[in-house]
This record gives structure tokens, C-alpha cells and sequence, in this order.
């Protein structure tokens, strides 16, 4: 079953548009989730929105909007105001600019999309500007109403597609000096730097994503899995704490340790001229 758009509309590049849409790359959907019960009934409750001063549940047609301007103050805005108030869509995303794919830091990723063509009869234009973004290896910005906010979005390529992320405004992203002002700089240097670098290099690999349990969702789906089954499962064992007496000996006993966990080296296989080497079984997806 193919995925449902979540926004369908036009991508501008100058006088160059063709229809696109855009899929919800990441979903929580997967997620263990629960209901809120009466212990005593059994029976799911439901949420309520209460007076603070009359203690009275209010109707949701008696709920609205307010903005606070001062303690206990609010102005009152009714859903047609606020739709009035916010820019129409006019569903087109328009290229602003092209960047080098590594200009945007990671910290103003907001979503992930999927954009394909929309219309088959525009996909040559759609692969024009994917297979030109691809040759110059840099990312769009382009502007776009989604979702009824003006919204700021990274498009790059992938495969034969674009993944688009749209962006978190400068006033949403806190300062990273007001972070690390604090911390203070330290040259490390000799023995230490090199046993981190020796470190990271017995470490060294490659992202896959199926590598990555979700152990908060994998240890709740056995317990319920337990529950209905009628058995107790083990709690697991806390990790064993590590008594270090300095900075250097706990990286030298990590080098020692990365050193023994490092696979050796296989050696491989000859092949003959003509002959084919044997096919890589492919890993099963992680459960």
C-alpha cells in the first residue's frame, strides 16, 4: 500500500514548476502506546478542560484561544480571526537559493519529508533539477505555507527522490555559547590525545540504522507479552559500575578494551580469473 501525502502542491525554480508531494519520512505510529483506564472499572477515561475558578468542565464550543498580556490578562482570539491572521497557501514551494549540503547546522532540522513527482507527465523535470543538485552535490532552501505557518525547507537529494526537511526558526534554536560558555579550554596533548585517537579508530564504523534497538518499547512489548502469557520476566541486572582512578588510566583501559573487542582481520579468498566471488548474505533486519 502506497503512502498518502501529507502536503501535495507545486515546486517553483524561476519559470521551471512541476507538481510534487510530500510523505512523512518518520513516524511514531510504531511505538508502544497506551490507554488511560479506571483501575477500578476497567473502562478508558476521557480528558476534560476545567474552569480554574469555577471548577466547572467547559464545553468545547465554550473553549477558545487566549494569548496572556499580563498576569491573569488574556486577549481572546476566536479559530476565523486567527485563520484571517495567518498567510494563505498558495501550495507552492519556491527555490530561494542553493547551498552546499553542509551549511545547515543539524540542530535547525525540524521534520523529514519524502518529495516525489506528483504528475508522471513532470517527472523529467523533477529528475532536471534532482540530477543537477546532485552533480553540484548542494541542498535548496526554498519557502513554502505549510501546514498554515511560512515554513523554511532543506531539500537534498536521495536516490531517486528529494528529502525535504523543514527548518526551526532562528528564535526556536538556543544559543550553543550560552551553553558552553562555561566549559573551560583545555589543550590535551601526549599520551591521553593519543590513546583517544587510538580509541577512535578501533571504534570506527559505519551508520545503519537497523544497528538500534528501541529497548524502551522492546522491554515494554515483553512485559506485556508476559502479562498475557501469565508469567514474570527477570528485571535486568544494573550495570556494574567502574572504579577509575584517573582520566589516563581510564583511557588506557578502554584502548585495551577496544583493542580486544576488534574483530581480526579475514584474510581473502582468491579468485580466479573468470569466477565470480560468492554473494554476501544480506543481514536480517534487527527486531
Amino acid at each position: 500500500m502506497s503512502p498518502r501525502a501529507t502536503w501535495k502542491g507545486t515546486v517553483r525554480l524561476g519559470e521551471l514548476a512541476f507538481p510534487v508531494a510530500l510523505y512523512a519520512a518518520a513516524t511514531t505510529s510504531g511505538r508502544v502506546s497506551f490507554h488511560i483506564l479506571n483501575r477500578e472499572t476497567g473502562n478508558r477515561v476521557r480528558r476534560e478542560y476545567i474552569d480554574e475558578v469555577t471548577e466547572e468542565a467547559v464545553d468545547r464550543d465554550q473553549q477558545v484561544k487566549g494569548y496572556e498580556t499580563a498576569k491573569d490578562q488574556y486577549i481572546i482570539l476566536d479559530p476565523e480571526e486567527i485563520a484571517e491572521a495567518v498567510p494563505d497557501s498558495d501550495k507552492t514551494l519556491t527555490i530561494t537559493a542553493f547551498i552546499p549540503c553542509s551549511a545547515v547546522e543539524t540542530v535547525y532540522f525540524d521534520k523529514p519529508y519524502f518529495i516525489a513527482p506528483a504528475d508522471e507527465a513532470f517527472a523529467d523535470s523533477f529528475a532536471l533539477v534532482r540530477e543537477g543538485m546532485r552533480k553540484k552535490k548542494v541542498a535548496a532552501l526554498a519557502r513554502a505555507v505549510l501546514f498554515r505557518r511560512v515554513r523554511t525547507v532543506m531539500l537534498r537529494v536521495q536516490g531517486l527522490g528529494l528529502v525535504a526537511h523543514t527548518l526551526n526558526f532562528d528564535y526556536e534554536v538556543r544559543s550553543a555559547e550560552e551553553a558552553f560558555e562555561d566549559l573551560p579550554d583545555l589543550e590535551i596533548e601526549g599520551e591521553m590525545l593519543d590513546l583517544a585517537k587510538h580509541i577512535i579508530d578501533t571504534k570506527s564504523g559505519k551508520f545503519d540504522p537497523r544497528d538500534f534497538d528501541d529497548r524502551y518499547d522492546n522491554a515494554v512489548a515483553e512485559l506485556v507479552k508476559a502479562k498475557i502469557e501469565g508469567r514474570r520476566i527477570k528485571a535486568p541486572k544494573p550495570p556494574q559500575e567502574t572504579k577509575v582512578t584517573s582520566l589516563l588510566d581510564a583511557l588506557r583501559e578502554s584502548a585495551k578494551a577496544s583493542d580486544q573487542a576488534k574483530p581480526a582481520a579475514t584474510p581473502r579468498k582468491k579468485t580466479t580469473a573468470g569466477s565470480k566471488a560468492a554473494p554476501s548474505k544480506s543481514r536480517k533486519k534487527a527486531s
